[in-house]
């Protein structure tokens, strides 16, 4: 604190071991005798060092200064490498006395100039410092273990393959597995006398279908209204804009509505049973369920299987509902065709064939998303990063099984006449 009026100044220079600083202390009197201290700290010189040669090159004293530690260490570091190349054959002697921080990067240096220079002494050294520096080896252990040899390029191009095809088969017996505990886990309940929690399977087609049918209502009057209006625009050319309920109506209640529903499904209950299954699975929340004599996938999967082979029809016959009033909406807003004769000419359009072709495909997509969530579930290990993981394969390779069985009931459809 510095006042107006003051008479005498004291100051003094302090060096501090507790701080990696020098410490400058002022000693202010004041008119009134009063005595004020300011202290202000200042940083460590940065590490340096003087060569000078005596008796016509038989000794050279290497003089190091300031800050040897690794912060301060980059020009003095190079500089100190070149003195190390150096040849000289008289003796050297290193002076540290004005050495203020010595870390293992400065000692390191001082270590391989000792081993360079060959004759060497250190001088006015503290014992902490010399310490450091024997503590240190003369050279680094060279590396002696064998490399690796390279594979040849028809190896490398075929061990992925192998890798994807072994995970592969893995994902499929483990999915056998699950289908299989799943029902036997049934089975040993309703042999107990004691049937199925129905509880559990309500409460999982409350969080998985009924807390799913705001968005995808929303979503699926999107999509309804879209295909609507892009279909008549195209369809306006040639006259032919009433066409645009069958393409609304086939398209959505035989492919669309059934397949982005299923994507939904994957993306927000496929992923959420991957992360309580998984979750478990790190807190060995199964493995006591086991040790209970339960058998864990009867107890936490089949639950959900059961939920999502319900609750996805259902959704796909509520986003078709959308769908088609999205579609209408937009036909008669842009194409003036009345709700009437949209009705009338879905009715002529779509027949009970097309809405079953659709609803068949529903509990497939489910189960398969319910098992592949699974899957994923219980292959997380013991990290966070392990679980967010799983949780982005389980929706990804859910959405792409989903896609493939959807071209395979098209392939099943295209050869059954159907």
């Amino acid at each position: 604190m510095v006042r107006s009026g003051c008479r005498r100044r004291e100051h003094g220079l302090y060096k501090s071991s507790a701080w990696d600083a020098r410490i400058e202390a002022s000693v202010i009197i004041g008119p009134a005798r009063e005595a004020f201290i300011r202290v202000k700290f200042l940083p460590a010189e940065k590490a340096a060092f003087e060569v000078e040669e005596r008796g016509s090159g038989a000794e050279r004293v290497v003089t190091l200064s300031g800050d040897w530690r690794q912060a301060s260490l980059r020009r003095a570091g190079e500089q100190m490498m070149a003195l190390e190349r150096q040849k000289f054959s008289g003796k050297t002697v290193i002076d540290i006395a004005a050495v203020e921080h010595l870390d293992t990067s400065g000692a390191w240096l001082v270590r391989r100039l000792i081993t360079a220079a060959g004759e060497t002494e250190v001088v006015n050294a503290r014992k902490s410092h010399l310490d450091l520096i024997s503590s240190l080896p003369e050279r680094l252990k060279e590396d002696t273990s064998a490399k690796p040899s390279r594979d040849s390029l028809f190896v490398r191009l075929l061990t992925p393959v192998g890798k994807v095809t072994i995970d592969l088969w893995k994902d499929i017996l483990l999915s056998m597995h699950i289908l299989g505990s799943a029902v036997s886990g049934a089975q040993l309940k309703l042999g107990r006398g004691s049937c199925v929690s129905a509880a559990s399977i309500v409460n999982q087609i409350d969080r998985m279908g009924a807390g799913a049918v705001p968005i995808i209502l929303l979503m699926s009057f999107l999509i309804g209204a879209i295909i609507a209006q892009q279909g008549a625009f195209q369809l306006r050319y040639f006259g032919a804009e009433i066409f645009v309920v069958d393409l609304v109506g086939i398209l959505q209640l035989r492919e669309i509505g059934v397949l982005l529903t299923a994507i939904m499904i994957a993306g927000r209950s496929g992923s959420a049973i991957t992360a309580e299954v998984g979750s478990m699975k790190m807190r060995e929340e199964i493995d006591a369920l086991t040790v209970m004599g339960l058998n864990p996938v009867g107890v936490l999967i089949f639950p959900r299987l059961v939920a999502l082979i319900i609750s996805l029809p259902l959704l796909t016959i509520v986003a078709n509902f959308a769908a088609l009033t999205g579609a209408a909406v937009v036909t008669w807003t842009y194409s003036g065709i009345t709700f009437e004769v949209f009705l009338s000419r879905l009715r002529h359009a779509v027949d009970y064939s097309t809405i079953i072709a659709g609803l068949l495909k529903a509990p497939f997509m489910a189960l398969i998303i319910g098992v592949v969530a699974a899957v994923e579930g219980l292959k997380v290990g013991g990290s966070a990063e392990s679980l967010g993981k799983h949780v982005t394969s389980s929706v990804v390779r859910s959405i792409f099984v989903v896609i493939l069985m959807d071209g395979l009931f098209a392939m099943f459809y295209a050869a059954i006449k159907f």
